[in-house]
């Protein structure tokens, strides 16, 4: 196990916020010349750090916490009637674990959803340099899991990151105009029962920002974990 207290922090100037109107973030970034290894991100999870790219960081806001930690325990999950119906309906599709998503037909799955789904985000306009540096592999953790229809023709790619203790959501993309499979939602069943498949006990989804709308389908997977005052704590 890491020890913790030797890694080195840098906190980025405060800067517009990307979820809340009208207030200021900081960002804690860990070193980015450390060395990273399953068991550190795995000990890094656990304290509320996430990963983008290759960098692990953690809101320290000095005037906000609303920034909470969230996971899915996956033993005690049980999906509502919305999440079974979408379980049935794409009963259809085809789901494999994959090494690289480098291929241009993944390519253009990302930067069709960007432009359909995320034009007033900071992803947008889509790039290749831009797709690679988000979403490569990370530390050798880093796992695909693509969604296909019958006809072999790619509908999503969920990107998980494996930890000791679970899987990190870390980014869906998908297509958009199959809007009545709601794929976004079987992105996240899927990486559960993955979770399920590897004995593992969490999926981690990142944070939830109750004032925020986006993050709102965060507290629709129940039972759901918090870190809260640097202890987890289950919300039934």
């Amino acid at each position: 196990m890491t020890d913790l207290s030797n890694l080195k922090l840098f906190a980025t100037q405060p800067h517009p916020c990307s979820y809340l109107e009208g207030e200021e973030a900081t960002t804690l970034f860990i070193d980015p010349n450390a060395p990273v290894d399953q068991d550190l991100y795995s000990q890094l999870s656990q304290i509320g750090f996430r990963r983008s790219g290759a960098h692990l960081y953690r809101p320290h806001c000095a005037q906000c916490s609303a920034c909470v930690s969230c996971r899915i325990p996956v033993e005690h999950f049980r999906p509502n009637r919305k999440q079974r119906r979408c379980w049935r309906r794409n009963e259809d599709l085809s789901l494999a674990m994959v090494e690289q998503i480098d291929a241009d037909e993944h390519y253009a799955l990302y930067a069709h959803y960007i432009n359909t789904r995320h034009r007033d985000g900071d992803m947008y306009p889509p790039s290749r340099a831009q797709y690679e540096a988000f979403l490569s592999r990370a530390w050798g953790v880093t796992q695909y899991l693509e969604v296909r229809d019958g006809e072999g023709r790619l509908l999503a790619v969920a990107v998980c990151d494996r930890l000791d203790d679970g899987l990190s959501a870390v980014y869906t993309f998908f297509d958009s105009r199959e809007d009545r499979r709601s794929l976004g939602v079987f992105g996240i069943l899927a990486q559960v029962e993955q979770a399920k498949a590897l004995g593992l006990r969490y999926v981690y989804l990142g944070y939830w920002i109750k004032q925020c709308r986006k993050m709102d389908y965060k507290t629709q997977y129940r039972s759901l974990e918090m870190l809260v005052n640097r202890r987890w704590v289950r919300v039934n």
